[in-house]
């Protein structure tokens, strides 16, 4: 079994993406293990997915706006490609276990310029 390790982020509140989620995880067929808090900050989700449905899962994750560092994308990516060529073999039902984890920002994070801006400065005149 191939294990992916995953790491995300967002500025949606908790309320919002984590529902979202779990119905995007359950449609493209993945069976969630275990979902806990880690931080008031951040969740991870320890799930298994067939390798025929990793583009699924891949474009829901995507779809729920959950920011992926380059090397979830390449690593996502390279499971995409391995599922066209392996269609038909006896690989098609290989299982891959996934573990991801999020951070939930806060909004006033996104742009740490406009941050700046907005925050006033104590006046020493």
């Amino acid at each position: 079994m191939q294990f992916l390790d995953l790491q995300g982020y967002s500025y949606e509140p908790h309320d919002a993406l984590l529902p979202l989620l779990s119905r995007i995880l359950l449609h493209c067929g993945s069976r969630i293990h275990d979902r806990h808090s880690l931080s008031p900050s951040s969740f991870e989700i320890l799930l298994e997915i067939e390798l025929h449905s990793i583009l699924d899962l891949y474009a829901g994750l995507i779809a729920s706006g959950l920011e992926l560092t380059r090397s979830n994308h390449l690593a996502l990516t390279d499971l995409c490609t391995c599922r066209k060529y392996l269609l038909g073999s006896s690989d098609e039902r290989r299982i891959v276990a996934i573990r991801i984890e999020i951070a939930f920002l806060h909004p006033q994070d996104r742009d740490p310029y406009l941050h700046a801006l907005r925050t006033p400065r104590s006046s020493t005149a």
